[in-house]
This record gives C-alpha cells, sequence and structure tokens, in this order.
C-alpha cells in the first residue's frame, strides 16, 4: 500500500502541485481511508521527502556503480552518467519533475539532506571531469566546475521536453549530449 500511495501522490503532486493536493484526494483516488495514508507517512510533506529520497538515492547508487567499475574510461563514466539520467526519464520522469519542482515545499532540516545528496552526485561528475583532466582525457584549461554544472543542467533540464516516445532515443539523446560536451573538452 506505501508504494501505490507513494505513485499514486506523485501522479497527483505532478498534475496538482504538492500544495494544491490534499492528503484527501491521494485517499480518494486510490479509494482508501485517511488511516491508510498515516499508516505510513504522518504527513504529507514526510511523503514528500520519501519521494525525494527515492530519487535521490537511486539515482546516487547507479552513478557508485558506474564510478566504481576501473575498466571504464572518465570519458565512458561520463557517458554512463548522462545516459542514466535521461534513460531514467522513462521510469522517473515524473519523480524527476517532482524532485526539482517540490523541493521548495521540505522543512529546512529534509531540504539540507537532500541538497547535501545532490550536492553528492554532483561532486562526483566533478571527479570524473577531474580525472578526465589528470589523466589527458580532457583539456588541462577547464574548470571542473563550471562544466559540471553545464552537464547537470542539461541533463537534467530534459525531462521538461524529452518524449521517449518521440522520434530521438534515449541514448541518442545522450550520445548528442556528450558529443556537444567533448567536443569541449575531449584533446584531440
Amino acid at each position: 500500500m506505501k508504494e501505490k500511495i507513494t505513485k499514486q501522490s506523485i501522479k497527483l503532486f505532478e498534475k496538482k502541485g504538492f500544495r494544491d493536493t490534499s492528503i484527501q484526494d491521494i485517499v480518494d483516488s486510490l479509494g482508501v481511508t485517511k488511516g491508510s495514508f498515516y499508516y505510513y507517512f504522518s504527513s504529507k510533506e514526510e511523503l514528500l521527502m520519501d519521494i525525494h529520497l527515492g530519487y535521490i538515492n537511486e539515482l546516487l547508487d547507479r552513478q557508485e556503480q558506474i564510478l566504481g567499475d576501473e575498466q571504464l574510461s572518465y570519458k565512458q563514466k561520463l557517458f554512463d552518467i548522462v545516459y542514466m539520467l535521461i534513460s531514467s526519464i522513462k521510469t522517473k520522469g515524473t519523480s524527476a519533475k517532482i524532485f526539482f519542482r517540490e523541493m521548495r515545499h521540505l522543512s529546512a532540516d529534509r531540504l539540507e539532506q537532500i541538497v547535501s545528496k545532490r550536492d553528492q552526485f554532483r561532486l562526483n561528475v566533478e571527479r570524473i571531469i577531474r580525472g578526465g583532466i589528470e589523466n589527458g582525457e580532457f583539456r588541462k584549461d577547464l574548470n571542473p566546475s563550471i562544466i559540471t554544472f553545464g552537464i547537470l543542467g542539461a541533463a537534467n533540464w530534459s525531462y521538461h521536453w524529452f518524449n521517449p516516445a518521440g522520434s530521438s532515443s534515449d541514448r541518442e539523446i545522450a550520445e548528442t549530449f556528450v558529443e556537444m560536451i567533448l567536443k569541449g573538452i575531449q584533446l584531440d
């Protein structure tokens, strides 16, 4: 039931927004009582936090697998992370939208936890850029922080416009993004 509440809430939050979706809206759409909701969540904000943690923790776990693969070049690790972000739109696009759009509704303590995890994801990408610079895969005159923000800005914004059923696949989008990025940072 917790998973059903979460999935339905994500749909409602996407459609109506966090603020305009009530607990009553959630339980009515599922045909359950408020008691069912409160069995799993103490508040709507706790539910929102659960959605945020589910989204960012999954991305961090997948990112760690990529980072830990010593067989991959920095270029391949960069591609794999961009591809992961783009391809997750198929299954987690709505969660991404909720993550970025509704974060402002979290209390300061909860927001701090999410921002810390989001920053860790960013710093891991920055580590890839720094590693690629150090081993000669990428140009030495780059600012790794700015490059990282540019990469994540492009990839994270794609949930607004990328249609997984459209004419370009998630792999094509990731390849285009990484080619665009690397033509600016890869040594010839």
